[in-house]
């Protein structure tokens, strides 16, 4: 159960994290943060903590038992 929150918490960050960039970056408009270089920065950061919270869920062994 625990692997399985993990990874949906890391796609999730990783979404989040390549919208925010292209929203940064002015490819995605319609909010006050298109255009914003700031959010261009902040979204690949997010995105690459996600992408290691998903590696870490995929990583996990399950105990033995």
């Amino acid at each position: 159960m625990r692997r399985i929150v993990f990874v949906v918490v890391g796609v999730a960050l990783i979404l989040a994290g390549v919208i925010w960039m292209l929203q940064g970056l002015g490819a995605i408009g319609g909010s006050s943060m298109s255009g914003n270089t700031k959010w261009a920065v902040i979204g690949p950061i997010v995105a690459l903590i996600g992408i290691g919270i998903t590696g870490a869920g995929l990583r996990r062994r399950r105990p033995q038992r």
